[in-house]
């Protein structure tokens, strides 16, 4: 089996965060290829299960992808545009998740996406990237 030609950069949660990281690459002459987008977008749910959407660009553009990427923030931000801290060791590295933990959100959950395809009741919750502690 030959040597690929293309590494992976970045997973993300949804086609749209994809987008945007993809979409600083190729403004900056980068050819970018995406993996699994189309399954997310058509199920939102499937996303941890796949491992996300996922970019690649070629291995020879691979050290300047990584700089432009780093240009991108990945912080979470609060209502008045400040980023979002871990309450319990202070990083800035937060994303949002969504969890079904009781047995009424999993019941809606599941007649909501069987009957019209878009679930009602998710809960969302930070995670913090370091710590992995879990917040509102």
């Amino acid at each position: 089996m030959g040597e690929s030609i293309f590494t992976l950069i970045g997973r993300y949660q949804y086609t749209s965060e994809a987008m945007i990281f993809k979409g600083k690459l190729e403004s900056e002459g980068i050819e970018v290829y995406m993996k699994d987008n189309y399954t997310i977008e058509a199920n939102p749910l499937y996303s941890n299960a796949m491992g996300g959407v996922k970019l690649y660009v070629k291995n020879e553009d691979l050290l300047s992808a990584q700089e432009i990427s780093l240009q991108i923030s990945e912080v979470s931000l609060d209502d008045n545009n400040k980023p979002i801290k871990c309450p319990d060791c202070g990083v800035e590295q937060i994303g949002m998740f969504t969890s079904i933990k009781d047995l009424k959100s999993l019941i809606t959950f599941t007649f909501s996406t069987l009957l019209l395809g878009i679930p009602f009741r998710t809960k969302h919750k930070y995670r913090c990237d370091k710590c992995k502690f879990e917040f509102k």
